[in-house]
């Protein structure tokens, strides 16, 4: 269980994130959104431990969340990799950090999956495209079994096809491995299709949070009205309500 309790992250004067609290079990999905700049990312690197909390406290099953090694996917996927080395190596790195065994079988079907050729991982991070990138981040992110997974606008690089089909891999190895995710995306459709709950982010606060579906029927807020009818407007909603 991932517990955020009462966090603040300031800069400067200035508090970023202002008394968030939640929790995800493992299995489940929670998604956060709102505008840029509503501190979603910022928000991600607390719970990683990146910044430093003003005020409150963060935990995995009661422990400091490091002890579970979560793992990372990146909105900019090249800068998650080292330019100097293969995309192999660094898919690998989290097995090494965990002085974990490897896989075959699951490296296989992963890259499959993920619909990516296997001679891709011995290429180097400039020389495959960004939709590439973010696939093989979420290769690396997933290869070590990790109970807790946070995905930074995972799909953002990929068409619209490759989304849907790496969002329902994504969905149905959580429920084969239970792990928890935590998502923080623009994408609304993304959001009320895959998440259990929708936290909605604005100006570094909660403005609400529930279940998915409730948020797409009946938004508790103007803000997340106003969020869910831009959504419907650009269709990112319509194969959801």
């Amino acid at each position: 269980m991932l517990t955020v309790d009462g966090i603040s992250v300031a800069r400067g004067r200035t508090d970023v994130l202002r008394d968030i609290s939640f929790t995800l079990a493992p299995g489940r999905t929670l998604a956060v959104v709102g505008e840029s700049g509503a501190g979603k990312s910022t928000l991600i690197a607390a719970v990683l431990g990146l910044v430093a909390l003003s005020k409150g406290d963060i935990t995995w099953m009661n422990r400091p969340v490091r002890h579970c090694r979560p793992a990372l996917v990146m909105q900019e996927p090249r800068s998650a990799f080292n330019p100097a080395l293969t995309l192999h190596r660094s898919v690998m790195e989290p097995l090494r950090a965990g002085r974990l065994p490897g896989d075959p079988v699951r490296l296989t079907r992963l890259c499959d999956g993920l619909e990516l050729l296997p001679d891709l991982l011995e290429r180097r991070p400039s020389e495959v495209s960004i939709g590439q990138a973010q696939r093989i981040g979420i290769l690396r992110a997933l290869i070590a079994t990790p109970p807790l997974v946070l995905f930074d606008e995972p799909l953002s690089a990929l068409d619209a096809v490759t989304q849907k089909h790496t969002a329902r891999l994504i969905a149905d190895l959580q429920r084969e491995e239970g792990f928890a995710a935590l998502i923080v995306t623009h994408d609304l459709g993304y959001a009320a299709a895959y998440a259990d709950e929708i936290a909605v982010l604005q100006a570094g606060q909660i403005a609400e949070m529930g279940p998915a579906q409730d948020f797409v029927t009946s938004p508790k807020t103007a803000y997340g009205l106003t969020l869910r009818e831009a959504a419907f407007a650009l269709g990112a909603l319509e194969h959801v309500a």
